[in-house]
Parts: C-alpha cells; sequence; structure tokens
C-alpha cells in the first residue's frame, strides 16, 4: 500500500458544505455564542434539507472509501470468518427449565429458547429474532420475561434504534400473541406472582427519562394501566427487578450521586416502601435472601468514616433508614466493591484492585477467599447466576488474548467446570502476548494501560497503534478479548486500552478525579498515555490511531482539539462533542440526568470549565489528523447533530498538513440505526471493517504478516 485517501484526494468529489445559518446559543447568565450550524438539528427527523446534508455526506464516505473497498471487504471476511455462526450460550435453569439463546448459521439474529428439565428435552423457541425482524432496517429486543408459573412471556422490542420499546405477549401453552400492546416504554419488565400482572417503566416521549412505573393486568388496555410510581425529580434514572429471593419487587432509583430503593412483597405488590430514604452523596442498592437485606452503599459507617469505594451492610425485613443498618463488609482505600450476589451458602463480591477485577467469596462461616486467575491482565466477573440454592458460582474470564470464558466454581470443593469458551475460528492465543503497563501522567499520576500484540513484536518505535478508551461515568474500560482487533495484530499493529481518570478502574477516586470540574484529565490521560507508549517503542510517532465513541467520543474531539499533532488518525462513533449546548436543553434525552457528571451550565462557573473543553465549541483553523465521525439519525443519547454540525465546522477550520495535503474527513450517518448502530450481529461488523479500512491505510499498514493463518472464509 503506498497511497493514502489524502494523497489521492484530487480525484475525489468535492466534500458537502453545509450552509451556514446564523443563530445564538444563550445561558440564563447571559453568555452567548454563534452556532451556524444550529439549523441541522431536528428532532423529528423530517427535514428534507438536513437529510440532504447527510446524504451527501454518506455519498462522500461512498466515494472517498471506493479503492479501499477490497480492503474493507477483506476485513469484514476475517471478522465474519472468526464467529462460529451455529452458536450458542451457556444454558441457565431456572424455575425447573433450561434457557439459553442459539444463533443459526447465516442469521442475524438470535432465537431464544427453553428445554424442560434438561438439555435433553425437547426445544421450545420463546422468540425467534429473525422472523420478528424480516423486512426491517432495525430491530432490537432489549428484555423478555416469563411469568413465575412459567406460562406467558413478556418481551420488549424496538424497531427504529430510539430506544422507545413496545411490550407484547405470547402464551407459551399454545403460541398465542395477545392482542395487549404498550408503547414507550423502556427495556425493564417484572411480574407479579399472579401471572396476570406485569410491572414495566415507562418513558417521557420527549426527553425518554424513566418516569413512571406502571402496571398492566393480562386482557387490559394498556390505557387503563394503573400508576404504581412517578419520579419527579428529572435527575434519576429508574428500573424495576426482583430479589435475589423472588420475595420482593423492588424500584431502584439512582442519580449520578444518590439513590433509593422502594421493595412491595412479590405475592401482593400493594405498597412499595422506601428502604432509606434518599440523600445527596449517599448511594446504594440492595438484595433480600434468607430474611434480610443486603445493601452495597458509599454512605459513612458507624465510625463515620466515608466508605467511596463502597462498603456491604445488612438490614431486617423492616428496616426503613440507615440508622438501622449492620455492617458487614468494611470499607476499604485500595478495594472497590463494584456488585455482589447472593446464595445460601456463601456471598460473592465482585471488586476491583490495582485496576483489574477479582472475585471474593465470603462463607457462612466469615472464611474468604479469592478466584483464582492465571494472566497479569485479565476481566474476571459474575455470570448468570439464576438460582441461590447451590455451591456453584459461575463466573466469566477474559483476557485480550483470551476469548471470553464461562467456569463452574464449586466453593465447597474447589472443583472448577469450563462450561464454555467463546469460539474464534482460526485463532491461536498462545501468538499474541498481553501486558500491563503503567504511564506517567503530566501530574505524576500512574495511569494503567492494557497491551495486546502479537508475538513476536519488536518494540523498536516503528509499529502502529491504536489507542482506546472511555474515561466518563466511572464506566471501566476492562481489557477483555476483542476479537475485531485480531486483524490489526495479525498486521502488526499493536492495540492498547487506556484506563484513563474518569472511568472506575481504580476505585472511586478515580471516577472523581475525571469529571465535573476535573475532566480535563480524562483528556490528559489519553494524550499522555499516547506519548508514553511512543516513548517506550511501542509506536511510531506519526503511526498512532485513537478511537472512543459517545463519551469517548467527546474525549475524541478533546485530544483532536489539543494535541493534533500526535495522532494520524482519530475514529470517533456516535461522538457527545456539542457539550455546552446540549447540557443547556433539558429537552434532549439524559441532559438532566447528567448534571453531576459534567456540571450544569446554567451556572456560569460550570458553563466556563465545560466551554473550555467543549470540542464543537474549540475547533480552530489548524492541521487536524484524518478523522471519519460515525452517527445513527435516530440515536437517542448523542443527538445526531452533535456530529453533523461537529464535521460542518471541522470542514470550515481544517488546515492542509505539511506534507501531503489535508487529511480526509469522512462522515457517515447510518439512517437506520441509534446509538449502537445497526442491529444484528453480522451488521455492525461491515461499519467496523469500513472505519478499520480507513484508519489502516492512513496508518500505511500493509497485509497480513506471514505466518498469520490462513484467511477465514
Amino acid at each position: 500500500m503506498t497511497t493514502t485517501l489524502s494523497a489521492t484526494a484530487a480525484g475525489l468529489p468535492t466534500p458537502p458544505d453545509a450552509a451556514k445559518k446564523p443563530h445564538e446559543v444563550k445561558a440564563p447568565h447571559g453568555a452567548q455564542r454563534s452556532d451556524e450550524y444550529y439549523w441541522l438539528r431536528d428532532d423529528k427527523r423530517k427535514n428534507p434539507e438536513m437529510l440532504a446534508y447527510l446524504k451527501a455526506e454518506n455519498a462522500y464516505v461512498d466515494a472517498a472509501m471506493a479503492p479501499l473497498k477490497p480492503l474493507e471487504d477483506t476485513l469484514y471476511n476475517e471478522i465474519v470468518g472468526r464467529i462460529k455462526q451455529d452458536d450458542s450460550s451457556v444454558p441457565y435453569r431456572e424455575r425447573g427449565y433450561w434457557y439459553y439463546t442459539r444463533f443459526e448459521t447465516g442469521q442475524d439474529y438470535p432465537i431464544q429458547a427453553r428445554r424442560k428439565g434438561g438439555m435433553d428435552g425437547a426445544e421450545e423457541i420463546l422468540l425467534d429474532v429473525n422472523a420478528m425482524a424480516k423486512d426491517k432496517q432495525y430491530f432490537n429486543v432489549g428484555d423478555f420475561e416469563v411469568s413465575q408459573d412459567n406460562r406467558i412471556l413478556a418481551w420488549a422490542d424496538d424497531a427504529v434504534g430510539r430506544r422507545q420499546y413496545k411490550i407484547r405477549f405470547k402464551n407459551l401453552d399454545t403460541g398465542e400473541i395477545y392482542p395487549d400492546v404498550i408503547d414507550d416504554v423502556s427495556p425493564n419488565l417484572v411480574w407479579a406472582d399472579d401471572n396476570k400482572t406485569l410491572f414495566y417503566v415507562e418513558n417521557d416521549p420527549e426527553t425518554l427519562l424513566t418516569v413512571r412505573v406502571k402496571k398492566h393486568v393480562l386482557g387490559t388496555p394498556a390505557s387503563a394501566d394503573v400508576l404504581v410510581y412517578e419520579e419527579k425529580d428529572d435527575s434519576f434514572y429508574m428500573g424495576i427487578g426482583r430479589s435475589r429471593d423472588d420475595a420482593y419487587i423492588c424500584i431502584s432509583l439512582h442519580s449520578t450521586v444518590s439513590s433509593e430503593a422502594r421493595c412491595a412483597p412479590a405475592a401482593d405488590p400493594k405498597e412499595f416502601v422506601v428502604l432509606a430514604p434518599r440523600e445527596r452523596d449517599v448511594e446504594y442498592d440492595v438484595d433480600h435472601l434468607d430474611g434480610r437485606w443486603v445493601i452495597r452503599t458509599n454512605a459513612p459507617g458507624a465510625d463515620g468514616k466515608p466508605a467511596p469505594n463502597f462498603r456491604l451492610v445488612t438490614a431486617a425485613d423492616d428496616a426503613r433508614s440507615r440508622k438501622e443498618w449492620k455492617d458487614w463488609v468494611a470499607h476499604r482505600d485500595d478495594v472497590f466493591i463494584e456488585g455482589f450476589e447472593l446464595f445460601d451458602g456463601f456471598t460473592a463480591i465482585a471488586e476491583r484492585s490495582n485496576a483489574l477485577e477479582r472475585l471474593r467469596l465470603i462463607g457462612k462461616d466469615g472464611k474468604e477467599e479469592f478466584v483464582k486467575a492465571d494472566e497479569p491482565a485479565f476481566s474476571m466477573g459474575l455470570s448468570t447466576n439464576s438460582e441461590h440454592d447451590t455451591p456453584w458460582l459461575r463466573y466469566t474470564y477474559t483476557s485480550m488474548t483470551t476469548p471470553a470464558t464461562t467456569y463452574e466454581l464449586n466453593t465447597q470443593t474447589g472443583e472448577r467446570k469450563l462450561l464454555k469458551q467463546q469460539p474464534v475460528i482460526g485463532y491461536d492465543p498462545d501468538q499474541y502476548v498481553t501486558e500491563r503497563f503503567w504511564a506517567t501522567a503530566r501530574d505524576g499520576v500512574k495511569v494503567p494501560v492494557s497491551l495486546v500484540y502479537k508475538k513476536g513484536f519488536e518494540k523498536n518505535g516503528k509499529a502502529a497503534l491504536l489507542q482506546y478508551a472511555y474515561g466518563s461515568y466511572g464506566s471501566s474500560t476492562d481489557p477483555g478479548f476483542n476479537s475485531t482487533v485480531v486483524s490489526l495484530l495479525d498486521r502488526g499493529m499493536v492495540y492498547a486500552i487506556a484506563h484513563i481518570r474518569g472511568g472506575q478502574e481504580l476505585g472511586r477516586k478515580w471516577y472523581d478525579d475525571g469529571k465535573l470540574f476535573n475532566k480535563k484529565n480524562t483528556f490528559t490521560d489519553f494524550i499522555d498515555v499516547s506519548a508514553e507508549l511512543v516513548k517506550a517503542g511501542y509506536a511510531a510517532p506519526d503511526r498512532v490511531a485513537a478511537y472512543g465513541g459517545s463519551a469517548g467520543g467527546l474525549l475524541m474531539g478533546a485530544i483532536a482539539n489539543m494535541a493534533p499533532q500526535q495522532y494520524r488518525v482519530i475514529l470517533s462513533q456516535v461522538p457527545f462533542v456539542d457539550v455546552v449546548t446540549t447540557m443547556l436543553d433539558p429537552s434532549i434525552p439524559l441532559t438532566t440526568n447528567e448534571y453531576d457528571e459534567w456540571g450544569n451550565p446554567e451556572k456560569k462557573d460550570y458553563y466556563d470549565y465545560m466551554l473550555s473543553y467543549s470540542p464543537y465549541d474549540n475547533l480552530k483553523a489548524q492541521a487536524y489528523p484524518a478523522m471519519f465521525v460515525g452517527t445513527g439519525l435516530w440515536d437517542s443519547q448523542v443527538q445526531y447533530w452533535e456530529p453533523a454540525k461537529y464535521v460542518a465546522r471541522l470542514r470550515d477550520l481544517q488546515l492542509a498538513d505539511k506534507s501531503d495535503g489535508k487529511p480526509p474527513l469522512l462522515f457517515r450517518t447510518n439512517m437506520e440505526a441509534g446509538h449502537g448502530g445497526k442491529s444484528g450481529r453480522f451488521r455492525r461488523f461491515r461499519e467496523q471493517s469500513e472505519m478499520y479500512a480507513f484508519m489502516l491505510d492512513q496508518l500505511q499498514v500493509g497485509s497480513r504478516q506471514v505466518g498469520s493463518g490462513p484467511s477465514p472464509k
């Protein structure tokens, strides 16, 4: 490969040029900003001029990527060729049935099924999602639940991609689809014990916030559904679920810094009682087994000391305040408690230490032990443990070289069973190496980095590198196996995950140090990791690519403004790049819930800080890296107009690179999808292959290395 898209740009059509239309965005404190591309926003997605612009950008991508279509096809065939097409999940037992998901060769969507008594029983197909998705550009089943008597199925599906679901019902004895349909809900369903009452969460039709819990009685119109609970504070999200022992149905409410649980007996769910009233900066989540509540919380203990990394407490059935909580598992500064699972004979705690996940087991006698791991960088977590009256713990294990693996551990005897490892056709884990690297950020903080590369790689400063990160909401990016990355490793690239501040890999402080007025740490950490990896010889300084999506797309926009010279190419999916304007508009989904994540720009100090890093507002006349930006027209989390405006303004300001002209800027809108891209297990790999082809071309990465094995068919 000797030419890049920028070198052949003379043969391409002229990039689309969106019209400029004067518009002022005003803040309550009087600040104003000019937004000449504000007109690209259309909540109904019907403006002909806007749609024409998006289609023109797509046509430009088609033309620009035409020379790379063979490479895209090769990558797609490699990625899809690693997938075992007739695959199935590990079955789990619940109320006498074994439930599982399976795929058929050539099919995009799963089949949800079960067998009575054991896996040798007759198969009952609950949902054939392939048939349901026929002739649809997008389709997703977000949740399904079987009634307690095993006879009625309720499910929630979305045929648009905007995450507004419809609930439907099926009689599993007869196959009859009931006429009952409930619109505009989140995919979160719970049956009461009477097998005819379904609890669900209703969304606000404009903001898509989870605002009401309702109950539907089969055979009655949805318009008659009874309101169970309505949340008035629009900074809270809401969900509903059953307790571990099925004794309670609980409504869980949580904001960035506060939470609350309301529970009612599943046998008679008339009154939902608050277990502990919400308090700012106090978070908790609950479960119930063996006649007591077990609660994970960051509330201070009896000694008054704060517990930012969370601790576990217990409470009696009738406890109604924090004063009645009893200490159980103490808070530690070096261990973050992420979750737990209750069993009759033990409790499994999912926790983080030294930026790695681990599982701690606590027996009834108080004895503790850890589930063992075999690699320096890995990801371990709780799997589906549907029953509590068993000594067997199911957990998942993966690393950047080990495909997702499900184990079952007998906590009494120590016996371990391998239930399944994700099959990856043509992949040999012994040909790849993973390691943990610690980069020093500009303020002296050590940032963990997980790396993977092909065996035989030399740290001579010549390789190409793809660096990924997210770094927001306390969401940790763990070092798991990524089948698509194998195509990069086989071409000599290095892949790195930067565990930057804003995630929670190193505990709650790691998160707090990357949000609100500390948000810029997220961006500078990423930039400093790139520099450290180059310095250590993992990559050539002119062959570094960066990749992020959603809030990770904000990260991509920020680093492009702050350190464009460090990156040859940036891949940005559904990027949150218009931070201030979005956060000033409470009608946009997710805005009000996130004031404690980003800040409320109606307050001038937050406004000024957010404005200082918002990618759209900080674009300037300079040389930017080559970029591939993607979005979905129906995205409900990051609206399509954010990346559309960003690309339009960037086209105005982007300067030519000194060497070979202006780097390419491509903007792809999926016209039939939302935040997660196309539905179906194969379609999304077409989008990934297009981005990878663009990146490989820009990095001047050649074909697969000798010894990589045959390219999968």
